[in-house]
């Protein structure tokens, strides 16, 4: 049995895990949330003695079913322990998808329009995605009952997060729509990546609708800088204008930049500063070869060690701990209480070892991987008639079979390999 020792530390782990979850509606759906929150403990913690996993999960479910109600006032039936006893060599339990490499299913990025209103060019270049390029038709797209079936499938898998991306979501009308859909699945993280042309006639019935956060893209604060990246001659002071009304409205906001080596470099430092105090967390990213039409070289790519050291130079930083096993990005916060930064680094630091992220195209084809080569079609299934259980199973076949790691083995075996478009599936 544990001794005093591990018990008050379960005890300790189970209010903390307990009190996210006070806000969930009592079900089933509990159980899968708090066994995924204790799975995803440091590295150290996930080599607790099953007793005390199940001890920990036992305490939890308690504080959460007498906090909430209970599952219909019977506490006792809130611990299913058995299901969890039986793990599979992953470390999960056997209800979530694991791949090959034992990675997890727990974020799913959605892309409903391949369009957008910029041509960055790390992205959409304009020399490729010019007048006549041919983008898909309404008819091609999945439309909100299809992308809600998916995504109510991905979540009986284990998917914890759920990120609408583009293209430009905002172009897709009637958008909010979707979320109010998808804010009604039990136990989603639901958010956006956006690059905030439209936020500000946007935030107030996305927020309404459920959004529970905003990441926005915004590459520099120099307007001449940010309009040759955008190359649509877009300010970056509108983007300031969407994030501001993001903000007024309740909803966390992120920020990305892509950092180019003789592009933007020099706006590290300006971003930083701006960005101290304001409560938004700004992720650097390091410029990756998604795709094959931006030119990409190893030399652009502005490294997270010379980002680091950059800001660390004038703001003092000092190393965060991961939030949850599979984050990509690597957290410092300013040692003086200002706030805190990312930095999301593909190239030099790659993670594809705890890459936990699926990846659906606005048109049905699900990629496993942001470098993947092709697509699997869901489309097909929903359109065909095909039961909500027998496209959890493709899903989960597809998952399972999931080998990628791209940017471990990045090399020049890698370069000519084809590569869908970040602009596709939404980076």
């Amino acid at each position: 049995m544990c001794g005093l020792l591990e018990a008050t530390l379960a005890l300790e782990l189970a209010l903390g895990l307990a009190l996210p979850l006070l806000p969930l509606e009592p079900g089933p759906r509990v159980v899968r949330k708090v066994a995924s929150l204790l799975l995803r403990l440091s590295d150290p913690l996930l080599q607790l003695p099953l007793e005390l996993f199940a001890l920990a999960l036992d305490l939890v479910l308690v504080h959460v079913t007498s906090s909430a109600g209970g599952f219909g006032g019977r506490v006792a039936c809130a611990r299913p322990l058995a299901r969890f006893r039986n793990m599979p060599a992953s470390g999960y339990p056997q209800t979530v998808a694991t791949d090959t490499l034992g990675r997890p299913l727990r974020d799913l990025r959605i892309s409903v329009t391949d369009r957008c209103n910029f041509r960055c060019v790390y992205c959409m270049p304009k020399e490729v995605f010019g007048r006549g390029y041919r983008f898909m038709d309404r008819k091609e797209l999945l439309t909100f009952e299809e992308l809600e079936r998916l995504a109510r499938a991905f979540a009986d898998l284990g998917v914890e997060k759920i990120r609408i991306t583009g293209g430009e979501p905002l172009l897709r009308r009637d958008l909010e729509h979707l979320i109010e859909r998808l804010a009604a699945i039990d136990g989603l993280d639901l958010t956006l990546t956006t690059n905030g042309a439209l936020l500000p006639q946007k935030a107030a019935p996305l927020a309404a609708a459920g959004l529970r956060r905003v990441t926005v893209s915004l590459d520099s604060l120099d307007d001449e800088t940010f309009r040759a990246m955008n190359d649509v001659e877009f300010p970056a002071d509108r983007v300031l204008e969407g994030i501001d009304a993001a903000s007024a409205v309740g909803l966390p906001v992120k920020v990305n930049a892509v950092v180019k080596r003789g592009l933007n470099d020099g706006e590290i430092v300006p971003l930083a500063e701006h960005f101290r105090h304001t409560g938004h967390v700004l992720r650097f990213i390091e410029y990756m070869d998604v795709g094959a039409t931006n030119g990409w070289r190893l030399d652009d790519v502005v490294s997270a060690a010379e980002i680091l050291a950059t800001v660390d130079a004038v703001f003092p930083l000092e190393p965060v701990e991961a939030a949850y096993r599979g984050e990509v990005a690597r957290r410092y916060r300013y040692r003086d209480g200002a706030g805190e930064i990312g930095i999301i680094a593909s190239v030099t630091q790659p993670f594809c070892g705890d890459c936990t992220r699926a990846r659906i195209s606005a048109e049905g084809r699900l990629y496993t991987c942001l470098f993947a080569t092709r697509g699997h079609d869901l489309r097909a299934l929903l359109r065909a008639g095909a039961p909500d259980r027998e496209i959890g199973e493709a899903i989960s076949a597809i998952w399972t079979r999931r080998a990628d790691r791209y940017s471990e083995i990045r090399s020049e075996r890698t370069t000519d390999l084809p590569r869908v478009e970040m602009s596709y599936i939404g980076g």
